[in-house]
């Protein structure tokens, strides 16, 4: 066996090992929704009517870079571009951060994602997509303004109690650390981080107007 072999093996052996563990490169931290919201570029309420696999250019090997098409009803935009989205694209598996939706046109959901202009927006694992049957009332009032009130905000996950605010301008979101790792816990379904007139934040509660009733985190 020429001297070089077994170097050239370790190399293929740590360039194919590489290349099966694509679930390394899709790892997402637990949000609140208001902070999915804030962070997107369109957030739509929509169904899924069809789905195929299209070519969307090469990568850096000159390999074709394949991504599910998604041909949706829009239902309603709550954040976004003038134009109806049409087309929603995501990668072709979960290992790789795809986010797949059921075709159809029978399940309605609450799709948050990037814009790619023209009618077009992306999303991938990390981003905010829920039926929109397991929206609590308070979520779905919520998307329509309190969420952007609130987009100035900070959002803080808290670990472990005991956690404190770092300024004025922060909300602490607790359903991780008192709800044993639950990202769909009360603060969750039930508040919105609002922005105050003194330029502090607290949370809000409830399906009342929200100039009427600001919390702060010691009564969740």
């Amino acid at each position: 066996m020429p001297a070089a072999l077994p170097s050239l093996l370790a190399w293929l052996f740590v360039l194919l090992l590489g290349r099966a563990r694509p679930a390394d490169a899709c790892s997402c931290s637990p949000i609140h929704p208001q902070q999915a919201f804030c962070n997107a570029d369109v957030v739509i309420r929509a169904k899924a009517m069809s789905a195929k696999e299209v070519d969307s250019g090469n990568d850096i090997y000159g390999n074709p870079i394949k991504r599910i098409q998604y041909e949706i009803k829009q239902i309603k935009m709550f954040k976004g571009p003038d134009k109806d989205i049409e087309f929603i694209y995501t990668a072709p598996s979960t290992a790789v951060c795809g986010r797949l939706l059921d075709t159809g046109g029978k399940k309605e959901y609450l799709i948050a994602g990037k814009s790619e202009g023209n009618g077009k927006m992306h999303i991938t694992l990390c981003d905010l997509v829920s039926t929109w049957d397991s929206l609590s009332p308070t979520q779905k009032k919520s998307l329509n303004q309190r969420y952007q009130m609130g987009c100035e905000c900070k959002i803080s996950r808290c670990l472990s109690i005991p956690c404190f605010v770092s300024s004025s301008d922060e909300c602490l979101w607790t359903d991780w650390a008192m709800e044993k790792n639950n990202v769909d816990g009360r603060q969750a379904k039930h508040y919105a981080c609002i922005k105050r007139s003194d330029g502090s934040c607290a949370w809000y509660r409830g399906m009342a107007p929200p100039k009427q009733e600001f919390l702060d985190i010691e009564d969740p």
